[in-house]
């Protein structure tokens, strides 16, 4: 694993000086503690480039507190091992010094208004921390592709923007979210839980197809459905649920007709998890 930004771009040369005239670049941004959705995004990678670079790096800017940071689960021999195996071309696990020689008084990208929704209204703080690192990655790398999971579609409906608003060359490629128990998205928080609260954590899946078998009704009742597959289980924390337009990320109106994202996001035995469905308003 490469630890300084003078050895990425060493090895990074070194990669490209190597590889057959014209190979593409492909870049996995992660926070460790990788996964068998980490795998998915390795193969995609490997799909749409020649080089694959996957960044492992615990960014203290997504975090609410010096602890929250401290607590997230660390496992960077496990994910060399896994990325090693995986073929990957360059691994890239800086300190926070080397991405941060100033620890979090440094300049931000800003997510906006669009920043404080969702997932930014719990966490205001959030997709500021997490673009200042991404728009820091895709400047180092200059990769000709970066790859993203769906599981948070806000992360890379906001990372597209910042990359059109900052004139950056880069495309951006998605995987489908894997899921794994009970249809949850596969996550570390997912191997935390207790038999009963993970038999409560699938009503959020289940919440997102009833909203998606009710689409047909218009978002009002998508939203009716889903709240009634939640309703009567004291273990979950329901945080927002929400029908918004793929296009602006913003709320559907009444008379939306077309594709939307029904967006959830709960609590439960104090691990938080998010989800979607890509539905079909009528």
């Amino acid at each position: 694993m490469i630890s300084t930004i003078d050895g990425l771009r060493t090895r990074l040369a070194e990669a490209r000086a190597a590889a057959p005239e014209g190979a593409r670049v492909a870049l996995i941004s992660t926070i460790g503690a990788l996964h068998d959705g980490h795998i998915d995004l390795v193969h995609r990678a490997r799909e749409v480039a020649d080089i694959v670079v996957v960044s492992l790096f615990v960014n203290p800017l997504r975090f609410a507190s010096p602890a929250a940071f401290a607590a997230y689960p660390r496992t960077p021999d496990d994910d060399e091992r896994l990325l090693d195996s995986l073929g990957v071309d360059v691994v890239f696990a800086p300190e926070t010094s080397e991405m941060l020689p100033d620890g979090t008084v440094t300049t931000k990208v800003t997510a906006g208004d669009l920043g404080l929704r969702y997932e930014g209204r719990a966490r205001p703080y959030y997709f500021d921390g997490l673009l200042t690192v991404e728009a820091k990655l895709l400047n180092l790398v200059k990769p000709d592709v970066a790859v993203y999971g769906e599981r948070d579609p806000q992360r890379i409906f906001l990372v597209r923007r910042m990359i059109r608003d900052l004139f950056l060359d880069v495309e951006v490629a998605t995987v489908e979210t894997v899921r794994g128990v009970d249809d949850l998205p596969v996550s570390t928080r997912v191997g935390m839980l207790e038999e009963r609260d993970l038999a409560a954590a699938g009503l959020l899946p289940a919440a997102l197809d009833a909203a998606a078998s009710n689409a047909d009704r218009g978002v009002d009742s998508c939203i009716a459905a889903a709240q009634s597959a939640l309703m009567g289980e004291s273990r979950i924390r329901l945080e927002y649920l929400s029908v918004v337009d793929p296009t602006t990320f913003l709320p559907v109106d009444e008379g939306h007709q077309g594709p939307a994202l029904a967006l959830i996001a709960a609590s439960v035995a104090g691990h938080r998890f998010i989800d979607n469905a890509l539905i079909y308003i009528k």
